[in-house]
């Protein structure tokens, strides 16, 4: 394929810069543009930028939207409809694929309408009446966010009381210390069963034959236990349009058709003997699930998304194993404390422990150096910059980077990818070491026993 011109746009936090590094060292041309002033300096010395966006618009073949928010408003889809009328190419939402993710109500309306079986759930705007909905029918229920603050992912609760009664608690404290920000939540009925994200991209007619499955792992600490988060890891595999994929967003195609959605949409799910629930979309990349899906792309990336935002078939070429990827964390993630970030991770030095020998010389024969102008295998940035040849964390976040690792099955890649984890040094950095483990202790078995992970 001929180099080409892709715009990357992130008109919010800085989340695309790794996918522009991939398409950059393809040898495409790549400017990349950050909205917010604090994240302006993430993926600096990796891949050009540049200062205004829409200035650049004629000069790109593609242009690529990372999320579905322009500062604290849902827009992107907006701006990509408006661009799509006027004869570009791009990868992004519409008004409506938007809403999926911002309103989880509509969410559930569009799956019910196409019949998608959906869990019981109802949406609040005050706290009394949820409150009164849990005490009127006892039961575990989930707690989520709507609007802006459902991007503070420790708010998200997963109930255990059969009545209800930590639900209800969990309630009162958030009327009390958020209720000035919280304006809604939905309350969903728990279900016991495997969680999987089915992981689909759309060309703005159809979706493509390879379909990503990935399992996220949102907790801080291993066993997940502690705050949610982002994201702490990700295992997947790809597969072909099976039964998950058919009983979810094989029938909601022509609604995204009409729609003229372009790139990757995924959907959360409980899956159980008894079906398939959806919990929640992501009409967007996922993060770090992009880092970990450009390492399993054996064909073309750029190539890839150029035909997507084209609306052609891409020739798609996947790792035919297992994927596993870990986010590496510096304090005080997932929180927000300035003096902390400042005090242990504000542009601290990421160091690599390069092999001074063949595979297998004990480590502390190995050689510390800090890393040149190519990437160690397996190793996306997120919030980090290359200065004068060296890495640093950068940005505020405190997630300079995603450590993946593939194999033929979900241990050979949990292995890989600890041991290249095992060769960078950061001070204070920690990370989840059980990415993939509930896959090998048990998922993999259930969901084939259920049915779900045929041809």
């Amino acid at each position: 394929m001929e180099s080409k011109r892709f715009l990357f746009c992130s008109l919010d936090a800085a989340l695309v810069g790794d996918l522009a590094w991939q398409v950059h060292r393809e040898g495409h041309d790549v400017r990349y543009y950050i909205e917010a002033e604090s994240d302006r300096e993430i993926a600096d010395g990796f891949v050009p930028k540049t200062d205004d966006w829409r200035a650049e618009l004629d000069w790109a073949d593609v242009i690529v939207f990372d999320d579905i928010w322009v500062g604290n408003d849902v827009g992107t889809g907006e701006l990509a409809r408006e661009l799509r009328e006027d004869g570009h190419a791009v990868v992004g939402g519409t008004p409506n694929t938007d809403r999926l993710e911002d309103d989880r109500g509509y969410a559930m309306e569009v799956l019910e309408a196409h019949g998608v079986d959906t869990l019981d759930h109802h949406e609040f705007t005050s706290f009394e009446a949820g409150i009164g909905h849990v005490q009127g029918n006892p039961a575990p229920y989930v707690i989520k966010p709507l609007g802006e603050v459902q991007n503070v992912k420790r708010l998200l609760y997963v109930g255990n009381e059969d009545d209800g009664s930590d639900v209800v608690d969990v309630l009162k404290a958030y009327r009390k210390a958020w209720g000035h920000r919280m304006k809604g939540f939905q309350l969903q009925r728990k279900v016991e069963g495997v969680e999987i994200a089915i992981c689909g991209f759309f060309n703005g007619n159809e979706f493509i034959d390879q379909v990503n499955f990935n399992f996220e792992h949102k907790k801080l600490f291993p066993g997940n236990i502690g705050p949610s988060t982002g994201e702490m890891g990700t295992s997947m595999f790809w597969a072909g349009q099976n039964k998950l994929f058919q009983e979810t967003f094989g029938k909601i195609e022509e609604w995204l058709a009409n729609e003229g959605y372009v790139g990757s949409i995924d959907i959360n799910c409980i899956v159980n003997e008894n079906g398939i629930y959806p919990l929640e979309f992501t009409p967007r990349f996922g993060y770090p699930t992009i880092a970990l899906q450009e390492e399993s792309i054996e064909s073309s990336t750029g190539a890839f998304f150029c035909d997507l935002a084209h609306g052609n078939d891409p020739d798609l070429r996947v790792h035919r194993g297992y994927q596993v990827g870990v986010r590496v964390v510096l304090p005080p993630f997932p929180f927000d404390d300035e003096k902390t970030y400042d005090e242990n991770s504000r542009n601290a030095a990421v160091v690599f422990d390069r092999e001074a020998g063949p595979e297998g010389t004990p480590r502390e024969e190995r050689t510390a150096t800090v890393a040149s102008r190519e990437s160690p295998e397996g190793v996306h940035i997120e919030d980090a910059k290359r200065v004068d040849g060296q890495w640093r964390v950068a940005g505020e976040s405190g997630m300079p980077l995603v450590v993946t690792g593939k194999g033929e099955t979900m241990q050979a890649a949990r292995e890989q990818a600890y041991d290249r984890i095992d060769d960078i040094v950061i001070p204070n950095l920690y990370y989840r070491d059980d990415i993939g483990e509930r896959w090998i202790e048990g998922d993999g078995d259930r969901l084939l026993a259920w049915g779900y992970l045929g041809a």
